[in-house]
C-alpha cells in the first residue's frame, strides 16, 4: 500500500520538475527574445532615426540632449545579447548569472546617466510638439524609418532604455520563481536578482541626486532689487543661522564636520579652478603681444563659428597667417572657454555644499539635543547628503577631465607658439636671401656690419669736429646812396657808436612811434622812455628839415628779432665803434644759420646736391604742393629742392662789426 503511494507520488513530483524547467526555460528566452527586440529598436533610434534628423540639419533640434549617450548603451548590449545567446546554447544558468554580474558595471553607468537625462528629453519632445514645423519633420523621419512600429512620437523609443533596465530584475525574478532551492544556480540566480535591484536603486539614487544638483549649480544674475525681493524672515533666519555657525567654526567654538575624502577633492578642484584662471590671464598677454582683442576672457560660450568675431574678427599683424588663426581659435580659445564654463556649475555646487553642511550640523546638533527632527529639517539633511554623495562621486572624474583638458591647451598653446615662429624664421630667412649680402657667411656679415659701423662713427665725428670750428660767414646788407647819407649825418651827430642797425621789421602803433625797416641805421638817444619803460627807445632815424622831429620813440617787440648779448633787446644790432664813416654795405646780425646737416646727391633736374655742413638760403620751407617735406634752397646760387629733414638750424658767432673802409 505504501508503495503504491509513492509510486504515485513520483509521477506528480516529475510532473512538477517538468513544469518548473519548462517555466524557467521559457522565461529565459523571454529575457533574449526581448533583450533582442530591443537592441534592434535602439540600432533603429541611432542608426535611423538619429541619422535621418542629422541629414535635415535642423538648427533647432537638440539631437544630443534628445538622443543622450544612446550610442553607449546600444554598445553595451550589443556585448551584453551576445553573451546571453552564447549561454542559451549551453543550457547553463549559472553563465547567466555571471554575466550578469560581469555587465552590473556598465549597466549602472551607462543607464544612470541617460535615466538622468530623461526628463530633459521629453521636455524637448513637448516643446517640439508646439512647434509645428519640427513636429513635422519629426513625424516624417519616423514615418519613412520606422513606418512599421507606427509610432507617433521620438518618447516611444525614448523611454525603451527606461523601462529595459528596470525589467531586468523583474526577468531574473521569473526565472528565479521557477528555479527549485535546490539547484546549483539558485543562489548566483539570487545574487543577480539582488544586484539588478541594486543597479536601479543606484541609478534612481544618482538621478535624485543630479537632480539636486541641477538646482543648486546655476549661476543666477539677480539684481538688487530681485536679491532684496527675495528677502524674508525665514531666509533672513537661515542665512543668521549659518553665519553665527561659521563664526563659531573659525573661533574654534564647535569642530567642523570632516570629511578627508571631500577635502582632497575640493583642493584638488580649486587648483584646478586657480591654474585655468591664471592660463586665462598668460592667453590675454599673449594676445595683447600679438595685438588681438580677448573679449573671450569675459568668457561667455559662443558656437565655434562665432568665436572669433567675440575676439573682435581681427588678427593684429599676423593677419596673413590664416591657419595659424584657426588653430589657435580652434585649439585654445574655444577649448578654453568651454573649460572655463564647465567650472561654473561645480563651483556653485561647491559654495552651496558648505552652506548645506552649516544647517546639517545645526540640524544634528538639534536632534541629539530633542531626539527628532521636522520633515523639513530631514529633507535639509538628506539634501546636504546627496550634494555630498555627488560631489564625492563626479569631482575625481571631473578634475581628471579638466586637468587633461588644461594640459591639451597649454601643449597646443606652445605648440602653436613654435611653429609662429619657425613660420616668422622661414620668412625672415627668405627675405634675408633677397638682401645684397643674404649669402655671405655669417662671420664676414658681422665683420661687416662693424667695419661699416666704425666707418659711420669716424664720419660723425669729423663732422661734429667740422662743424664745431667752422662758422659761414654772416650775411651782409647793402646801403643805398640815400642811406649811406643818413649814416654820415647820424655819425657826424652823435659819433658811431650810438648807431644801431634794424634787424627785423617794427611797426609803431602809438603816436611818436617810428615804423622801421630792416636794414634801416638809426643813432640811440635814451634806452628808456620817460616812464623808465625799458622796452621803448628813443631814438634819432635821421631826416631833413622840411620833415617833423625824427626823434621818435621806437617799440621793441620781444617777439621779433634777434636778442641782442649785452643789451638783450630784440631788434638791434650794434656795431663796433669806429673811426670814419663806412662806405660799403653793413653787416647785419643774424644769430642762426641754416646748414646741411647730410650730405644729399640731386637725383632730378628739380634737385640741388649738398655737401654735410654747407650753408644755405631756404627760399620756401615747401614745395609747390605745399608739402613741408621737400624745401627750395639756394645753394651757392643754384636753385633747387632737397629733404626737409637734411636741413639743420645753428647758430653763428656775432658780426665783428663794420667792417667796411674809411
Amino acid at each position: 500500500m505504501a508503495s503504491a503511494q509513492g509510486a504515485e507520488d513520483r509521477p506528480d513530483a516529475e510532473d512538477t520538475a517538468e513544469t518548473e524547467e519548462l517555466s524557467q526555460r521559457l522565461a529565459v528566452e523571454e529575457l533574449i527574445t526581448t533583450e533582442a527586440s530591443y537592441v534592434h529598436n535602439i540600432q533603429l533610434c541611432v542608426s535611423d532615426i538619429r541619422a535621418h534628423l542629422q541629414k535635415k540639419q535642423l538648427p533647432d533640434l537638440d539631437l544630443e540632449g534628445l538622443f543622450s549617450n544612446t550610442d553607449d548603451i546600444l554598445h553595451v548590449s550589443i556585448r551584453f545579447l551576445k553573451g546571453l545567446e552564447a549561454t542559451a546554447t549551453q543550457e547553463h544558468d549559472q553563465l547567466l548569472c555571471t554575466l550578469f554580474q560581469e555587465f552590473k558595471e556598465e549597466m549602472e553607468t551607462v543607464y544612470k546617466i541617460y535615466c538622468a537625462s530623461y526628463e530633459h528629453a521629453l521636455l524637448l519632445v513637448e516643446s517640439y510638439r508646439k512647434d509645428p514645423r519640427l513636429q513635422k519633420e519629426i513625424l516624417e523621419t519616423l514615418n519613412v524609418t520606422v513606418p512599421h512600429t507606427g509610432a507617433s512620437d521620438l518618447s516611444f523609443f525614448l523611454v525603451m532604455p527606461v523601462q529595459r533596465v528596470t525589467k531586468y530584475p523583474l526577468l531574473l525574478g521569473k526565472i528565479l520563481e521557477n528555479t527549485p532551492a535546490s539547484a546549483s544556480a539558485y543562489p548566483a540566480l539570487q545574487a543577480a536578482v539582488r544586484a539588478m535591484a541594486q543597479v536601479n536603486t543606484n541609478i534612481n539614487e544618482y538621478k535624485r541626486r543630479r537632480e539636486v544638483a541641477t538646482k543648486y549649480n546655476k549661476a543666477e544674475h539677480l539684481t538688487l532689487r530681485d536679491r532684496f525681493a527675495r528677502l524674508n524672515t525665514h531666509s533672513i533666519t537661515k542665512k543668521t543661522t549659518r553665519l553665527s555657525r561659521l563664526f563659531m567654526h573659525e573661533a574654534g567654538i564647535v569642530p567642523k564636520t570632516e570629511d578627508r575624502v571631500y577635502d582632497d577633492l575640493e583642493e584638488k578642484f580649486q587648483c584646478v579652478v586657480s591654474s585655468v584662471a591664471m592660463l586665462k590671464e598668460n592667453v590675454a598677454s599673449y594676445l595683447a603681444l600679438q595685438r588681438i582683442p580677448e573679449p573671450f576672457l569675459l568668457c561667455k560660450t559662443v558656437p565655434p563659428a562665432d568665436s572669433w568675431a567675440c575676439l573682435g574678427g581681427s588678427y593684429g599683424d599676423l593677419g596673413s597667417l590664416a591657419p595659424q588663426k584657426q588653430r589657435l581659435d580652434r585649439l585654445v580659445c574655444q577649448p578654453l572657454c568651454s573649460l572655463s564654463d564647465m567650472l561654473v556649475g561645480p563651483q556653485q555646487l561647491v559654495k552651496k555644499r558648505l552652506d548645506k553642511l552649516l544647517d546639517y550640523e545645526e540640524i544634528q546638533e538639534r536632534k541629539s539635543e530633542m531626539g527628532s527632527v521636522t520633515y523639513d529639517e530631514e529633507a535639509a539633511m538628506n539634501t546636504y547628503l546627496a550634494i555630498n554623495a555627488l560631489l564625492v562621486a563626479e569631482l575625481p572624474r571631473f578634475n581628471q577631465a579638466a586637468l587633461q583638458l588644461l594640459g591639451q591647451i597649454v601643449c597646443s598653446l606652445s605648440t602653436l607658439q613654435r611653429d609662429l615662429a619657425a613660420q616668422v624664421l622661414h620668412q625672415a630667412e627668405k627675405e634675408l636671401e633677397q638682401m645684397p649680402h643674404g649669402r655671405m657667411p655669417l662671420p664676414s656679415f658681422w665683420k661687416m656690419v662693424e667695419d661699416t659701423l666704425q666707418q659711420s662713427g669716424a664720419q660723425l665725428r669729423t663732422f661734429c669736429q667740422t662743424f664745431e670750428t667752422v662758422t659761414p660767414s654772416p650775411v651782409t646788407q647793402p646801403l643805398n646812396p640815400a642811406e649811406e647819407r643818413k649814416v654820415l649825418s647820424l655819425v657826424s651827430k652823435h659819433g658811431p657808436d650810438k648807431l644801431y642797425q634794424v634787424t627785423s621789421n617794427i611797426s609803431g602803433s602809438k603816436d611818436l612811434d617810428l615804423t622801421l625797416q630792416r636794414g634801416q641805421i638809426v643813432a640811440l638817444l635814451q634806452s628808456v622812455d620817460t616812464k623808465g619803460n625799458t622796452s621803448r627807445w628813443l631814438v634819432d632815424a635821421g631826416g631833413t628839415g622840411q620833415k617833423p622831429n625824427p626823434n621818435h620813440f621806437l617799440i621793441l617787440d620781444e617777439t621779433a628779432g634777434h636778442c641782442l648779448p649785452g643789451s638783450s633787446l630784440p631788434g638791434f644790432a650794434q656795431p663796433k665803434p669806429i673811426s670814419a664813416l663806412p662806405a660799403a654795405p653793413v653787416a647785419i646780425s643774424c644769430k642762426v644759420q641754416v646748414v646741411a646737416g647730410f650730405s644729399f646727391a640731386a637725383r632730378s633736374p628739380q634737385e640741388v646736391s649738398l655737401q654735410a655742413g654747407q650753408p644755405v638760403v631756404v627760399l620756401e620751407p615747401h614745395d609747390k604742393k605745399g608739402s613741408k617735406e621737400w624745401s627750395l634752397v639756394d645753394v651757392n646760387g643754384q636753385r633747387g629742392y632737397v629733404p626737409s629733414s637734411y636741413l639743420v638750424t645753428v647758430p653763428v658767432q656775432e658780426p665783428t662789426g663794420w667792417s667796411l673802409p674809411v
